[in-house]
């Protein structure tokens, strides 16, 4: 069942990546036009990411008035070959069908591609955060069987006490709060 769970999560996440307003273009496109286009801007500090050598070398056409009709309102006043050649570094000039199966050709070979924040690898990043991720799993895991061992136990040889019920009490209200909650004290 992981498998076509995995797919479906993928497809789901490729259909509102791609077909929704504000993709990378249109944040490249805001961002040369000096308008910031990264919501985040205001919380980590602008947001600057590393653009390729083809759209900073391109940045110059910023300023040049086209005639022609742009497929993007927020493309008006910029030259459609420019545009075109975004479209192409980020693949959007082949059809969704080809796109959606190079995704997925790539991230079966955990080809996560380049973070647009960062400019470093995806799969360096997770490299980078596992270590960390594993150490805090192995302690989660470490310090719920050393509770929950014992407290089943104890709770099987008094069944029916006052233990018995404040400690059902207690594990009930645990399950209720959010995981996050409980990260924050």
């Amino acid at each position: 069942m992981i498998i076509p769970t995995l797919i479906g999560i993928l497809t789901v996440t490729f259909i509102i990546v791609q077909f929704t307003p504000g993709g990378p273009i249109e944040n490249i496109i805001s961002q040369l036009q000096g308008i910031g286009g990264d919501g985040t801007g205001r919380i980590a500090g602008g947001g600057d990411f590393n653009l390729s050598s083809d759209v900073i070398t391109n940045s110059a056409h910023v300023g040049s008035l086209s005639s022609g009709s742009s497929q993007d309102r927020g493309a008006q006043g910029l030259d459609p070959e420019f545009i075109t050649k975004l479209e192409k570094q980020f693949g959007f000039d082949k059809p969704p069908l080809e796109r959606y199966l190079t995704m997925l050709s790539r991230y079966v070979r955990f080809d996560f591609g380049e973070s647009y924040i960062q400019g470093r690898l995806v799969i360096d990043l997770i490299k980078d955060a596992l270590p960390v991720s594993l150490f805090l799993g192995f302690w989660h895991l470490l310090i719920s069987y050393a509770i929950s061992i014992p407290l089943g136990i104890r709770k099987a040889l008094r069944e029916g006490s006052a233990f018995d019920a404040w400690t059902s009490t207690v594990i009930v209200i645990g399950y209720a709060i959010p995981s996050f909650l409980f990260g924050i004290f």
